[in-house]
């Protein structure tokens, strides 16, 4: 059986592009030293323009079933 996780990571707009207010790289090696494997990122909103609002990391865990 899995869990899963999901962290939000909100973009904050700029002319012709969006950067991310968190630093994702690092999320994600946080959460792989506590035993969690990123299965994928996903833009869920969009803003103006088609443009993602935010994207979410989803990160699953094995969990032993006793």
């Amino acid at each position: 059986m899995y869990e899963y996780k999901f962290i939000q990571i909100e973009l904050k707009q700029k002319i012709l592009k969006a950067e991310a207010t968190e630093d994702y790289r690092e999320i994600i090696r946080e959460h792989a030293e506590k035993g969690w494997r990123l299965v994928q990122i996903f833009a869920p909103g969009t803003a103006a323009v088609g443009a993602a609002a935010n994207f979410e990391l989803i990160f699953e865990k094995n969990v032993n079933e006793s």
